[in-house]
């Protein structure tokens, strides 16, 4: 264990008596040295994040360390006090969390945000502090950092904020930096510059970094060792060409065989009746003007046009900004399209109050990203999903008996209609969205980004369960993504937008193997994992 950052030695933390096991996490032990990115892979449950919290010394309350050791620099931070440990972190030991947005204060300009940290831990005067700031925004390839010095978080991008929170983790050139799923609410180019900073902060600032994830596209990208984690244990940890190319647990196989790719094969016929036909459809805004802002108008859908046939998956891909969401805004009519068509069947839906469309919303229906925002936590499943139905006048008999027809569908319990979301995992809520969505049975379904919230092997369930009940039930479905690694698993045809236009379409043998537009191309390239071949596993079962 010489020279190493961190040590962690048997640590065991404790869940309340009321959890579904006796520890958050048993028995764990692993290193990082000087220099060294060490991921700790495992879906929701396993004990990454408890690892990760551990060590900064912000464990809930109800959880509590019972054995073990964590040696920071040779001390054991489990024995230290809360003024002790304070004093360390965001000095010698930061993290980077998962959510931007919740890490920042928005009351407070990014800037302020960061300076703060050398008022507290240095006695640098106000300009001093402020031209470190400037210094760090720039390591981290902020655009303009005098502009977004006055910025507020909610006036910065996704990955911006990110650079920020990361900027901050790095003020006082810690020794050991926790990243704790840093890059997975991001698009796919900007994780992939992400994972590059985060490889080159291991060597500028010779630090230990532990970085937390659940996909092992990422692991490859940037892994030095790996440690696998399942329900709090170590199931498998060696290095990077180790694990990544021989895994010798079912469990690491299970992740490893879960990783989206490009589906093999001959892609199925389609039908020639369309189902769904676009014509010309636009939208564009127009933002007051502010105390602070000059009036401006942003086009945020060029007119588009599309069809898709029954039984079709379509991907439409892009990154935050490409027009995905107002384009799907438009297809549900959440927005009012400035022009165009939206043909289903032989009602245009584009025209129309509405109050007139009331009727025909059944033959469209959408899956929302975030399945936990989607379901009221004071209504049973079943009463969610029968009043769909029923507000289109199906009586509660008939809704009831569809509703458990459609639990076996998407494969849950018929007793799952009786129960509350809260005593549903993430996928089995994305599951019961879906089914929500079928209960009017529609003609199209519009899946919003329905899997980037999940764990990759949850992920792969819920595809395939997309890819079964189109096949079933002859559902056309659009697919909207930033990520064409999924869209490549479940699509049959992708349109690629940026900046509100469509720039690419065509099947998704076309688009990977030779794609036209430049913006495609930055897409597939910034893909995780690109130079890692991936073993032909099968999913194993675990215990």
């Amino acid at each position: 264990m010489t020279g190493a950052v961190l040590s962690v030695r048997n640590l065991t933390v404790d869940l309340p008596l009321s959890g579904d096991r006796s520890h958050a996490v048993s028995g764990l032990s692993f290193e990082i040295h000087p220099n060294e990115i060490v991921c700790v892979v495992g879906e929701s449950g396993s004990g990454k994040s408890v690892t990760a919290f551990t060590a900064m010394g912000l464990l809930p309350k109800a959880l509590k360390v019972s054995a073990g050791e964590m040696l920071f620099e040779g001390k054991d931070l489990l024995k230290m006090s809360r003024s002790d440990h304070a004093k360390l972190r965001g000095q010698r030991i930061s993290m980077v969390f998962q959510e931007p947005m919740t890490a920042l204060n928005p009351c407070f300009t990014v800037g302020d945000q960061i300076q703060e940290i050398f008022r507290t831990h240095t006695k640098l005067s106000g300009a001093q502090c402020k031209a470190r700031t400037l210094a760090l925004m720039e390591e981290v390839r902020l655009p303009d950092p005098q502009r977004v010095y006055s910025s507020y978080p909610h006036q910065l991008s996704g990955g911006q904020r990110q650079r920020i929170v990361i900027a901050m983790a790095l003020a006082m050139d810690p020794k050991l930096l926790i990243a704790d799923e840093p890059t997975t609410a991001l698009d796919v180019t900007t994780q992939a510059q992400i994972l590059a900073m985060f490889k080159t902060l291991k060597t500028t600032h010779n630090a230990g970094i532990l970085f937390v994830t659940h996909d092992f596209d990422v692991v490859a990208e940037i892994a030095d060792r790996v440690v696998v984690m399942q329900k709090g244990i170590v199931v498998e940890q060696g290095t990077a060409t180790e694990v990544l190319n021989d895994p010798q647990h079912p469990y690491t196989r299970q992740l490893i065989a879960a990783v989206p790719r490009k589906k093999q094969g001959e892609a199925a016929p389609l039908q020639e009746e369309i189902a769904l036909r676009v014509k010309g459809l636009s939208k564009t805004y127009h933002v007051a003007r502010t105390l602070t802002r000059k009036a401006r108008t942003v086009q945020a859908l060029h007119p588009a046009d599309f069809s898709v046939r029954k039984g079709e998956t379509l991907g439409i891909v892009g990154e935050s900004g490409s027009g995905k969401t107002t384009l799907v805004r438009c297809l549900i009519r959440l927005l009012d399209p400035d022009d165009g068509e939206i043909w289903i069947g032989n009602r245009n839906f584009a025209k129309g109050s509405r109050s007139s469309l009331r009727t025909a919303r059944q033959d469209i229906q959408i899956v929302f990203q975030d399945p936990y925002g989607s379901l009221n936590p004071r209504r049973s499943i079943g009463e969610q999903l029968i009043g769909g139905p029923m507000n289109f006048g199906v009586s509660r008999s008939v809704a009831w008996d569809r509703a458990k027809r459609l639990m076996k569908i998407v494969r849950l319990e018929e007793d799952a209609l009786y129960r509350y979301p809260a005593e549903f995992s993430g996928g089995q809520r994305q599951r019961i969205c879906i089914a929500r969505a079928l209960m009017v049975e529609p003609k199209v379904l519009i899946a919003d980004e329905a899997v980037s919230a999940l764990d990759v092997s949850v992920q792969k369930e819920v595809l395939q369960l997309l890819a079964d009940i189109k096949r079933e039930m002859g559902l056309t479905i659009l697919f909207i993504t930033h990520d064409l690694r999924v869209a490549s698993q479940i699509c049959d045809n992708l349109i690629v937008m940026s900046r509100g236009q469509i720039v690419e379409r065509g099947t998704v043998e076309q688009v990977f193997g030779d794609p036209q537009d430049a913006y495609t191309r930055q897409l597939l390239s910034a893909m995780p994992g690109n130079g890692w071949e991936v073993p032909a596993l099968e999913a194993q079962p675990t215990t």
